[in-house]
């Protein structure tokens, strides 16, 4: 069988593709080399030499036909992720290239037989939240909006109760309900319901994942996005502070991109998966605060550094998510590596790297600039 991964030449991507030939797939490759990931437009060294390369554009009618030629199964990959209010590049970027992919095959009569589609965790916004004095079992469960520029503001980052005002708890979130509130997830909660209700409709088999923070060797250094543990281990090796934002409070889970890769093919393979939404991410077991994941890299890499509190917030930012995986889970599905581990095998990848510059400050002027990073007044 022959697989076609877009953005196949990133950081999931390319992790994707290696387990695709170790399966026995071909693997064919469309990707536009973009900066800031990739900053000097150029193929990486460590996309295999047996990949069929393809330099193009998803969103190119003509480009992404010559792609889907001859291929059997496509994981859409390919996706615009930053900080920036260039709302309608989100838009151009992850969901009309997914539209188009299923326009091109009904169109042309495609013998394509499953999509994969990369989602977002952030399709959640600020997930779910409960609070314990509002219900006589303590198990009020609100999905609240986002909070609001003024209440950031102030610096008051917690999730309130919307009856008692009491601070809420974050709990699991499930698949079931989604409340997307910045461009980007936004953008991914509509790709999501093209896949789902076109790949319905013309019974192409397709699956969604909403991926928690994902984390690897091979992230660029060069994208503002791309997580926190490529932006503190950077600033640490520089011997510089991690800049935390809000209070540090903020809870994530955080799962290892090899586990990534290894749901990647395991929903290709199992029919059960067949037009269902998984959350792949860390669950309660990799979940930490800002502040303990910087002092995890801290005591990691033995610096006696203090993270930098600012109080600066980034303007769109959830306060608290942490996805529930049971569902992936039944199929037998489960993260491998604990965030420990997955900071040392970064680590050390790191070390291997040449340029190792402090790229997020040089993103973070950009960010100011575009008022997406504020300051308590």
């Amino acid at each position: 069988m022959k697989a076609l991964v877009t953005g196949g030449a990133g950081f999931i991507g390319s992790h994707t593709i290696e387990l695709l030939l170790e399966r026995g797939y071909r693997v064919k490759v469309l990707d536009n080399l973009t900066q800031p990931v990739h900053q000097n437009g150029e193929k990486p060294s460590y996309l295999p030499l047996d990949v069929e390369f393809i330099l193009g554009d998803v969103r190119d009618k003509d480009t992404l036909s010559k792609a889907l030629k001859d291929i059997d199964v496509v994981f859409h990959l390919a996706a615009y992720q930053d900080y920036l209010p260039d709302f309608s590049t989100f838009f151009h970027v992850n969901t009309v290239s997914t539209a188009l992919i299923y326009e091109l095959i009904v169109t042309q009569n495609l013998p394509v037989q499953k999509v994969i589609v990369a989602s977002s965790q952030a399709v959640y916004g600020e997930g779910k939240y409960r609070c314990s004095r509002c219900s006589e079992d303590g198990q009020k469960i609100f999905y609240p909006s986002p909070r609001s520029c003024e209440q950031l503001e102030r610096g008051e980052w917690d999730i309130s109760c919307p009856i008692c005002d009491d601070k809420m708890e974050p709990v699991l979130t499930a698949e079931t309900k989604v409340n997307p509130h910045n461009q980007y997830a936004m953008s991914k909660y509509t790709q999501e319901m093209i896949a789902l209700n076109l790949g319905k409709r013309y019974d192409i088999p397709t699956v969604s994942l909403r991926y928690s923070i994902t984390q690897g060797s091979r992230q660029s250094f060069f994208n503002a996005y791309s997580g926190i543990l490529r932006s503190f281990v950077i600033r640490l090796l520089n011997n510089e502070p991690p800049i935390v934002y809000e209070d540090g409070k903020q809870l994530r889970d955080y799962i290892w991109v090899g586990d990534v890769a290894r749901a990647n093919l395991l929903v290709l393979e199992d029919d059960r998966a067949n037009f269902e939404v998984f959350n792949i991410g860390g669950g309660e077991k990799n979940s930490l605060t800002v502040l303990e994941y910087a002092s995890l890299l801290i005591n990691r890499l033995g610096k006696d550094i203090e993270p930098d509190i600012s109080g600066r917030f980034r303007f769109g930012d959830t306060r608290h998510i942490i996805s529930d995986i049971s569902k992936i889970k039944r199929l037998e599905w489960k993260p491998t590596l604990s965030v420990e581990e997955i900071a040392d095998a970064y680590i050390s990848w790191v070390k291997t790297q040449g340029d190792l510059r402090d790229y997020y400050a040089e993103a973070e002027k950009l960010m100011e600039k575009m008022s997406v990073i504020r300051t308590c007044q």
